[in-house]
């Protein structure tokens, strides 16, 4: 690694340890209830008021400006949505409502006698932005056991699903299909009044995520364990570890992978494909189920969710050709023979960040304490070693550090889950606390349908006056 590279990456390490040990925005959720929406109904109100007044007084500012390349080029860097859930840095990387992931790994609850986050205090703090106690989230992690039955329809649909229809497939049609389960849906049929769209969505929104892991872990069994059905929930038991259980994983440290791995992946503010999916189809109303099911189909795509297989099968082929021990030269040319091929090297770069990837940071220092002599490893830790000073050499890439995908492959193919096809499923699991935490809100503050305008070509010509 250049002298410069280890500059910027100390600079990252100094500044995320600063914000760690000085400072900290620390909101405690108020410890009198453990009751989630007892805690929304307490703030959206204040919130509505908070938005109100500003729109009053703001609504005619003017943020930023469109281009023409802006409208070409896949809308990026256009600020045109609210998503109160997280920010992306391109320096600092992603913030859940205002908290870096090393923040979160301290701050936020852990199971008894665990390191990482539990999921369910991140979704407490997604929804609320205050950090729950340990009370909270275990009141969290009993009411998903309590609401994850799956209906014998949805059941038997997943059982006779054909095995080469792809996990993710399989993941959105019943997700689709537990549309039969929505409060929100009934209600909205009913005439239900607008003020009370946003418990409905809760509600789905609960019963969806206390779901997911119960049809994820059918799809897995049906797939890969000869149609073995998975044990059922463990009411003594958090989100994660029920999860992995029913996969079929008894291993602690891999349930502590997976507490890691579905907090980090949960949210990625408004713009990515899944969650900006997600809230569309929500802004017409759609039920949460509905909504979900959409962000999805998109999460499934290979420039979104797809992407940590391809690093994984990449990975592996650069080992299988060079064999066990590489060189830091052998490597050099391998990447540099790659990019002149006009291939990428999947894992690095970014729409957005500009530096190292945090979710890959904290996936390392897992690998680091976990499996440190792991081949593969080894190798992930060698190519961070080399890649990014190739790509800031080749001079294309705006951010030639490593994202979240150059690690998560490596780490669940350690645990003995080498299905690739399924990596995403796991993506989708966790992506659900984001996207249905912004839907809960999105609903309160009674967002309209979403239609921008668009143009053709013609008339975008003429209002630039291009002639």
């Amino acid at each position: 690694m250049s002298q410069a590279a280890i500059r910027t990456f100390s600079k990252q390490l100094l500044k995320s340890n600063k914000n760690l040990l000085s400072g900290v925005r620390l909101k405690h959720a108020a410890a009198s209830s453990t009751n989630l929406k007892d805690a929304l109904e307490r703030l959206i109100p204040e919130k509505q008021k908070e938005i109100v007044e500003f729109r009053k007084a703001k609504g005619s500012a003017k943020v930023g400006e469109v281009t023409v390349d802006m409208m070409y080029g896949g809308m990026r860097g256009i600020r045109a949505l609210v998503t109160e859930t997280s920010v992306l840095d391109p320096d600092e990387g992603i913030r859940f409502r205002g908290y870096s992931i090393p923040e979160c790994q301290k701050l936020l609850p852990k199971a008894n006698g665990g390191e990482e986050p539990l999921p369910e205090g991140l979704f407490w703090l997604l929804v609320t932005g205050e950090v729950p106690t340990k009370e909270q989230v275990d009141a969290i992690s009993k009411e998903w056991n309590e609401r994850a039955a799956l209906p014998n329809h949805v059941i038997t649909m997943l059982n006779n699903f054909p095995s080469n229809l792809h996990p993710m497939s399989q993941f959105s049609a019943a997700i689709t299909a537990l549309n039969s389960e929505s409060k929100f849906a009934k209600a909205y049929a009913d005439g239900v009044h607008k003020s009370k769209y946003w418990e409905l969505v809760y509600e789905d929104s609960m019963d969806l995520i206390a779901k997911l892991p119960t049809v994820a872990a059918i799809i897995y069994c049906n797939l890969y364990r000869e149609g073995k059905v998975p044990c059922p929930i463990d009411t003594s038991k958090d989100w994660s570890w029920n999860f992995t259980t029913m996969l079929g994983y008894e291993e602690p440290d891999f349930t502590e992978l997976m507490r890691l791995y579905l907090t980090i992946h949960s949210d990625h503010e408004g713009g990515n494909v899944s969650a900006h999916t997600c809230h569309l189809v929500g802004s017409a109303l759609s039920d949460p189920y509905l909504s979900f099911a959409a962000g999805m189909n998109g999460l499934a795509g290979p420039l979104h969710g797809l992407a940590n297989q391809e690093v994984l099968v990449w990975t592996t082929k650069l080992r299988e050709q060079l064999g066990g021990d590489v060189s830091d030269d052998q490597l050099r040319d391998f990447i540099w023979n790659t990019l002149k091929s006009g291939q990428v090297v999947p894992g690095y770069g970014h729409a957005v960040l500009r530096k190292t990837d945090p979710r890959y940071m904290c996936q390392r220092e897992f690998a680091l304490k976990h499996l440190p002599n792991d081949p593969m490893f080894r190798l992930v830790s060698q190519l961070y070693k080399v890649v990014p000073d190739i790509l800031i050499d080749q001079g294309k890439a705006k951010n030639p550090w490593p994202n979240v995908d150059a690690h998560s492959g490596v780490l669940l193919q350690y645990y003995n889950m080498t299905e690739m096809n399924y990596y995403t499923v796991l993506f989708g699991v966790s992506r659900a606390l984001g996207c249905l935490a912004s839907l809960i809100w999105d609903r309160a503050f009674g967002l309209p349908i979403e239609r921008p305008k668009s143009f053709d070509t013609p008339h975008l010509r003429k209002l630039v006056g291009d002639k």
